[in-house]
Order: C-alpha cells, then structure tokens, then sequence
C-alpha cells in the first residue's frame, strides 16, 4: 500500500485551509500556510524547536519549584506564565529570560497544590511551547468519581471474568462503575439515551465513559483533518457520547464526495450529524477499545478484547514494569508550525523527564526495550505510515511500549478495516493509542497523577489555552484505549485478609514490594455506593484493626499502598490499585450486665454474669472501684447501692445492685415515728407511720446475707406487706420516706 502525505506537501489539495468553507473553524487561509512553509523551509527548523521539553523539581521545606528545560540554540527569550492546575486562563508572565536560560525557580508556591506553567521560547525563526503541571506533596486522589462502562453485549458472558476482574480493579483506583450492555446493532441516539440517563442521576460526580467492544459507531461531520479533499465528509465521533446538552442536528450537511467510502457520505436524516466541532464542552471523559474488523491480526475478536483486559489488569497491578522513558520517531518535521512530533517532545518532558526523551524508530525502540511513551508520525494511509510500518506490523509484533501516539493520513479515520489507529491496542503492552498533530494532545497533567482520560477531555474541548496546530474541537478527536489508566504505577499490597473478633474486624496483608510511606484502609457496606476511608493518615503496618463494626451483611474492605511519587512534574501522595477481602457481619454483639452476689459476714463476693462483655468497671457504693471481673470486695456496715458497667468497647449496659451490710453488732438507724405491727409477725405486718399522713413510702426488705426478698416504691400509709413463705429469722426493711431512710428490724416467726 502507497503512503499518502498529508495535505501540505500538495497545496492542491489543503482544502481544510481554504476559509470559504471553513472559516467558522478559524483555519488560516491558504496564502498564508504557503508562506509559511517557504519561510520555515529555508531556516530547518526541528519539531524540537517548536517544544520546551521541561521538567521540575521541588522541595517542600520552604516550598519551591525550580522549572528545568532543555537548552535551544535559536532562542532568543523565555516567558513563563502560572495558573493554577483548575484556572481557565493563563495569570501575568512570572518570568523572562534571555535565549540562554534553562532554569526558573518560583518560591512564590505552596504545598499541596498543584500549579500549571506554560513555558514560550521565541526565536527568530518559530515559537516554541512547553507546559507541566507542577505540585509539592500534591494529596492523594481517593475517589475518581463514576465511569459508565458500556459493553458490547456479544462479549458480555465469553468475556464475564474479565469485565468483572476489570471493574473491581476500577474500584480498586477509586471508579465507581454503571453498566450498560448494548447490542451492535442499536443505534446511536439511543447508546447516547443509556450515557445521558445515567450521567443526569449523578451529575457531579460522572465523569467518564468508557466503550468495550463494538459499541455503535457514532459519524459526524464535514470535515477532513488530514487534508486529503477525497477523505472529505462525516468521521467517526465518539465525542457524541461524552457531550451531554450540546444540540447535535442531521438536517443540513449534505457531502458525497466521488470515490469516498460510504461511511463517509452525510445526508439530511441519514443517522450522521451535522456537526464537524463539539457543540458545547464535553462532559465526560471517553476512551474505546474496539477490535471490530481487524482481520491482519490472526486472534479472534473475542481473544483481542481479553488479551487487552489482561494486560490492563497486569499494568494496574505492576506486574510488567515500563521504564520512563520515551521515543519520538518523526518522518514529518516541522512542517509549516504544524510540528506534529513536538506533541512527543513537548507532552513527553513531564511525564518521563526530558533526559529520557530520544529520536528513534518508533518499532525497533519499542520492540528491543521497554518505553513508557512512544510518538510517531509519517504520510500515511488506513493501515500504517511512512517510516513507521503497518498493521502488519503490528500484528507480528510485541512491543514493549504503554502509552502510544501516532500520526498520518488517514488512519485518523479509525473507524475502518485493520485500521493502524487501533492496531497497537490488539499487540504487545501498548494500552492507549491517540491521532495527535492535529490538533496536539495535551498530556502533561499525568505527571502529576491525571489519567488519560483527563487529557482526552482536556484536548477535546482546548480551544486557545493550549498551542493545538490545527482541528481544535474536532469532533474526530478520540482516544483508543481506557481511559482511566494512569502514568505512575505504585506495586499494591496483597493478600488482604479479614477476620471476625467480635465487635471488630482484623485486617492483615503483605506488603508492596517496593518502598511506600503506609497503606489506605477503606470500608464498604452490602448497601453502600462507594468505599469510605477509615484513615487520614498512612498506616505504617501490615495490620489493621476496624473497631465497633456494626454493618451486617456482605463487608468489603480494601487495602492501597500510599507512596510519595517523585516525577519529572514534582512530588504527589500516589495511590496503588486496591487489594480486597469481604467478611459477613454479624453487627455488635448487644451487652448484657448481670451479677450475683454472696455476702460472707462483711466480705462480698460478686459472680459476674454478663454476656458479651469483655471489661468492667464496679462502683460498690462506698467509694471504692474495681475493673476486675469477679472481684470481692469488703463493706462497713450499712446499705449500699453500687453497680457494675459492663463493654466490649461498643456497646455497654449496667447492672444496679443493692447492699445490706449488717453484723447484728451496731443498732441500726430507726425512726420512731415508722411502726411494725405485729413485729415479730407469722408473715404478714403493717407498715405505718404518724407524719405525711397522704404520701407514699419506698420499701426494700433484705435478709442478713443481703439478699433482697421484698421490694415496693409506692408503700401508702398503713399498708400489709406480706412476708409469707420466707424462712424464720431476723430481716432488715430499708424505708424512703420524705428523702430520708430509715431502717426496721423485722422478726419472722
């Protein structure tokens, strides 16, 4: 297959530059891009030029951040601009030098927040751009907020390990995940229907979709971003799905270009949108893996998907390492501005370090060592580009790279047969693949802990804040690959295990294998949406106790290493993937306080009887405490009213008793004004007294081991209280009268 260059090289066909029909764009015209080209022919300029490769360091104590970029012969002057990491627009120049500076040291920053800086070289001859989000110790992120993972339902029961595997490792960075399975056969307003619904339930906290399969392809558009007039028409727009109250229309766009393939032809009501730029900004962040008609790789379809599954799992978990490092394999050059490979140069800095940025062949760098990032660009067509190979290519090899960018005629258009756009995902440990040089991607927030996927929204709705080149807002914009992965993996901790002790839960697990500062523990109940952190601060062991657990039901609990991730863009908390274990709860065990007691003389020795309690605490009445369980415990004579407090730590409940201390030695306190009638009594006695003739009187009776055999709070004036069937002896009667007691020597006969 002949490559084809893209339009610039044949200004007969730069119909994208020409503003009678696309002047709503802004597209310079085509006067001005010839001009262009002649002026940066005859001075050779590198993509290189065109990008300030800068990383950062810091220090926290105080706080600083020192910009470091590598040095450009041809400049003349460095400005630097900051905003902070959520600012809309670009604050006052900060700093400027001469041509020969390649430091910037801003004291003027805090911990724990994270900055962005755009660096501007200027040169006789071009203009270069660099950007880096910057933070000291910026804070951990624990909760991602919710992805809307839309399956192709062909795959939903081959691949149903798989997807659940995929989805607990989702949670296990944070996501919380909404399912949708859809046919290949459904149309797209109503894949649209499912996104809107569930994004309209959550509004704030949805922030991503992600289409597993083949999920209906979405066309828009009149437009041809790679130049060629005969690639002119809808493209395939994926953004559809992630812009949730734009006003998309299929009434006026009307293009059939001679020779073109049918997907690419757009009527009025023929199912493809008008729109060739996103209508408002997108919502949703989106990525799709889609391995729908790739013949060249000899694998099912089927397979694809879970050989992609796979390895996305195997990167989460760090069981392949990518070393930092990136290549930039670039057959284009600078090519009027445009410098398509200044979007490896450029985004690559932060992410991997500038030093560990080389020019080479995109597919024996990769193919002979591990790189984390790999950019190449070329004239191309549906299946590969000049200088780089094809989806043959791919499909006989295994590279070693994770994150990719590629570039070229045509492919852009992934939506087509053996497409060299997808053909990365389906080989090797390459999980993301994206089109950029027109416009340039903007991935520098993923060396500060972003995934991809914010980069993809970011670049989709740029407009003007960052440098683009040409096709901003496009609606081909599009990420193939998941769009939740992120740049810097930390090793987790395994084989968590949850143990039932009572009102607690005992956590255990192995350690990450390489170094961390502590783990995150999180707790979810059966009826819970999210995990909720149970603590602030790193734990520094392997253990943890979750104490007054009191869910019932299924409990999940999840353990994440915590590491502070030194990168080229500073310093932040990054999180592991989550490692779980689930345990049935059986809530807190309810306490109940109970006890008998044995008065020996003026000893008491006390029996607890409490269930589930494990500490106690005795108050005897006079005074004096204990803690022990069964303690024994001397009293001076007299009537006592003590209590014993039993826990397990989560719940408590308290036994009240009363002691009757009495040897027959002392006399007891009596009140003359209180009678016994008859006393000594056969069983039965009246109580009665001269004063408060109308009020009512409290009444306990104890024997002398004092045990109590009576009780009454409401004994009226003159009342019989009965005695009957108690064994003969001498008895103690306790009476609260007018707040004053007292006490009667009873006779049983």
């Amino acid at each position: 297959m002949s490559q084809h260059i893209l339009a610039p090289f044949c200004p007969s066909a730069v119909l994208p530059f020409r503003q009678s029909r696309f002047s709503p764009f802004g597209l310079i015209s085509f006067i001005s891009f010839i001009s262009i080209i002649s002026f940066s022919n005859s001075y050779a300029q590198t993509c290189q030029d065109a990008s300030v490769e800068v990383s950062a360091s810091v220090q926290a104590n105080p706080p600083r951040i020192t910009l470091n970029w590598l040095a450009n012969a041809g400049a003349t002057q460095y400005q630097v601009n900051r905003k902070l990491k959520t600012g809309t627009s670009w604050g006052a120049v900060i700093g400027s030098f001469d041509g020969t500076a390649t430091q910037f040291i801003d004291s003027t920053v805090n911990a724990g927040v994270s900055y962005e800086y755009r660096l501007t070289r200027q040169a006789a001859n071009y203009t270069g751009y660099g950007y880096i989000n910057a933070g000291i110790e910026v804070p951990a992120v624990h909760s991602r907020g919710i992805l809307i993972l839309v399956v192709d339902d062909t795959m939903v029961d081959s691949l149903a390990f798989e997807i659940e595997r995929f989805k607990a490792d989702l949670a296990g960075d944070g996501w919380r995940v909404v399912q949708h399975n859809v046919s290949r056969t459904a149309t797209v307003p109503s894949v649209k229907a499912l996104i809107v619904g569930t994004y309209n339930l959550d509004k704030p906290n949805t922030k991503a979709v992600f289409l597993l399969g083949r999920i209906p392809v979405p066309y828009s558009g009149r437009l041809y971003p790679d130049g060629h007039p005969e690639h002119e028409g809808a493209w395939p727009a994926d953004v559809y799905y992630a812009e949730m109250n734009g006003t998309w229309t299929d009434n006026s766009v009307s293009v059939a270009v001679e020779g073109s393939q049918a997907r690419h032809q757009n009527r009025p009501e023929d199912g493809k949108f008008d729109q060739s730029t996103i209508p408002t900004e997108l919502e949703l962040q989106i990525g799709r893996v889609d391995f729908a008609n790739m013949p060249a790789f000899a694998t099912s379809e089927q397979e694809l998907l879970r050989n992609y599954l796979d390895k996305d799992h195997a990167y989460r978990h760090k069981q392949f390492s990518a070393a930092r490092r990136g290549v930039v394999d670039d057959n284009f050059g600078f090519f009027g501005t445009e410098a398509f490979a200044a979007s490896g140069y450029k985004n690559f800095g932060p992410l991997v370090g500038p030093e560990n940025v080389k020019s080479d062949d995109y597919f024996a760098t990769t193919a002979d060592s591990s790189y984390l990032w790999a950019y190449g660009c070329g004239g191309g067509w549906y299946q590969g580009a000049g200088g780089i190979g094809s989806t043959g290519d791919f499909a006989n090899s295994n590279l070693k790279s994770v994150f990719s960018l590629l570039f070229g005629s045509y492919f852009g258009d992934w939506d087509s047969q053996d497409n060299f756009l997808r053909a990365p995902l389906a080989q090797g440990t390459t999980l993301t693949n994206a089109w950029s040089g027109r416009p340039h991607w903007i991935l520098h927030h993923m060396g500060l802990g972003e995934n991809i996927g914010y980069s993809t929204r970011l670049t989709q709705n740029n407009n003007s804040l960052y440098f683009f080149s040409y096709g901003a807002r496009f609606v081909h914009i599009a990420l193939m690959g998941d769009p939740t992965l992120r740049n810097d993996v930390v090793a987790p901790a395994s084989n968590v295990s949850v143990t039932d002790i009572g009102p607690y839960n005992q956590l255990t697990w192995s350690p990450s294998p390489e170094p961390v500062l502590g783990y995150h523990v999180y707790f979810k109940g059966e009826e819970d949406s999210e995990f909720v952190l149970l603590n602030e601060i790193p734990h520094p062991d392997i253990a943890y106790t979750h104490d007054c657990v009191a869910d019932t039901g299924l409990l999940t609990y999840m353990v994440r290493a915590v590491k502070l991730q030194q990168s080229p863009s500073g310093t932040y908390y990054n999180l592991s993937q989550g490692s779980t274990d689930t345990i049935t709860g059986t809530g807190i065990p309810e306490v109940d306080a109970q006890a008998t007691w044995e008065i020996i003389s003026d000893d008491v020795a006390f029996t607890n009887l409490s269930l589930n309690a494990s500490s106690f605490t005795w108050s005897f009445g006079d005074g004096e405490f204990s803690s022990e369980a069964n303690p024994i415990h001397n009293y001076q004579d007299g009537f006592f009213n003590g209590n014993v407090i039993a826990t397990n730590g989560c719940d408590a409940d308290t036994f009240y008793f009363d002691v009757l201390i009495f040897t027959g030695v002392k006399d007891i306190n009596d009140d003359p004004s209180i009678s016994v009638l008859p006393n000594p009594t056969s069983g039965k006695f009246n109580l009665s007294w001269t004063s408060n003739a109308e009020g009512a009187v409290g009444v306990r009776i104890f024997s002398l081991t004092g045990t109590q055999v009576y009780g009454d709070d409401a004994v009226i004036n003159n009342a019989e209280v009965d005695l009957s069937g108690l064994p003969s002896g001498m008895y103690v009667m306790h009476i609260l009268k007018d707040g004053v007691r007292s006490m009667k020597r009873v006779v049983l006969q």
